[in-house]
C-alpha cells in the first residue's frame, strides 16, 4: 500500500510513518504548504493520511489563531479540491481532529456522538472536520480521528512536563479538577494503522480512562518517585499562553465508545502503565 502523510513530519506523523515502513507499506510525507507537490505525490497513493495542522503549544495572539485556524481549515480545503481538480480518486482518506471538538466541561462526559462545543478550538474542529468528509466526493472511504492529549517521549506535552516534575517542582495545573484526556503515541498510532484498513466515520483516540488533572499529575510524580507539590496557578498560564491556556486549565472528559466497539484494545488503557513504558525508553 502507497500511503501519503500530508503533514507527516510531526511527531504522530514520525512514529506512524515507522510502523508503515516496517509492514512494508511504502510511504510518501508531503507538506500541505506546498500543494503542487503534496497533489504530484498523491497520485498514485492507495491512502492519504492528513495529520498537518500548525501547534496549539504558543500565546493565542489573533495572529497565531488564525495561523492554527489556516493550517487546518484552508490548507484541508485546498488540498482535497486540487486532489478533486486533478481527477485524483482515493481508497481511504483519514483525517486528524481532536477532542477539542467537545469543547470543556468539569461534570460532562463525551463521546464520539456527542455534540460539538461553542469556543475556538471546538469551532476549528468543526469546520475541519467539514473539509476531511469532503475526500468522500473522491471515492474515499473517510475516516476522523479525534486525537487526546498523545504521550510520547520524543514529542507532545510529556517531554515539557518531565524536567520540573523530575526537578521535585511539579504539580497539578490550576484548579487540578480539569479532565485529562490522554493517550499513548503507540495506541494512537495503532489507530491510524487500524483506520488505513477498515472502518468509517470518527473515532475517538483517548485511553478509556481519562483523569483529573490532579490525579494525573500525581501518577506521573509516582511514576517519577518525585512529589508533586508545587501547583501552577491559572493566572500564571493565562500570562505566558493568554487564551491558548484554557489547553491546560479547561478539559473534557472523553471516551473512546465507538473505538471500543469497533474491537480496538488499548496497548496500554491506564496512564500508570503508559508512563512507566514511556520511561523506559
Amino acid at each position: 500500500m502507497k500511503v501519503v502523510l500530508a503533514g507527516g513530519s510531526g511527531f504522530i506523523g514520525g512514529h506512524l510513518a515507522a510502523v508503515l515502513r516496517a509492514r512494508g507499506d511504502s510511504v510518501a510525507i508531503v507538506s500541505l504548504r506546498d500543494l503542487d507537490a503534496a497533489v504530484a505525490g498523491s497520485r498514485d497513493a492507495d491512502a492519504i493520511v492528513n495529520l498537518a495542522g500548525a501547534s496549539l503549544a504558543k500565546r493565542w495572539t489573533e495572529p497565531a489563531k488564525r495561523e492554527i485556524r489556516d493550517s487546518r481549515i484552508d490548507t484541508t480545503r485546498a488540498f482535497v479540491e486540487r486532489l478533486g481538480a486533478e481527477g485524483i480518486a482515493l481508497g481511504t482518506y483519514v483525517g486528524t481532529s481532536a477532542v477539542g471538538y467537545y469543547g470543556t466541561s468539569e461534570s460532562e462526559e463525551f463521546a464520539e456522538g456527542s455534540a460539538p462545543g461553542d469556543d475556538f478550538l471546538a469551532q476549528v474542529c468543526i469546520e475541519w472536520e467539514r473539509e476531511h468528509e469532503k475526500a468522500a466526493s473522491l471515492g474515499a472511504r473517510v475516516v476522523r480521528i479525534r486525537n487526546g492529549l498523545v504521550l510520547g517521549t520524543d514529542g507532545g506535552a510529556l517531554p515539557l512536563m518531565l524536567p520540573p516534575f523530575r526537578a521535585g517542582l511539579g504539580g497539578h495545573l490550576a484548579s487540578g479538577r480539569q479532565w485529562v484526556s490522554w493517550v499513548h503515541i503507540d495506541d494512537v498510532v495503532a489507530m491510524y494503522v487500524r483506520a488505513l484498513e477498515r472502518g468509517d466515520g470518527v473515532y475517538n483516540a483517548t485511553a478509556p480512562q481519562p483523569l483529573r488533572n490532579a490525579e494525573f499529575t500525581k501518577i506521573l510524580g509516582a511514576t517519577l518517585h518525585r512529589p508533586a507539590l508545587f501547583p501552577v496557578p491559572a493566572f500564571a498560564l493565562a500570562t505566558l499562553l493568554g487564551e491558548g491556556a484554557m489547553l491546560l486549565t479547561e478539559g473534557q472528559r472523553v471516551l473512546p465508545e465507538r473505538t471500543l466497539a469497533s474491537g480496538y484494545s488499548f496497548k496500554f488503557p491506564s496512564l500508570q502503565a503508559a508512563l512507566e513504558d514511556l520511561l523506559r525508553r
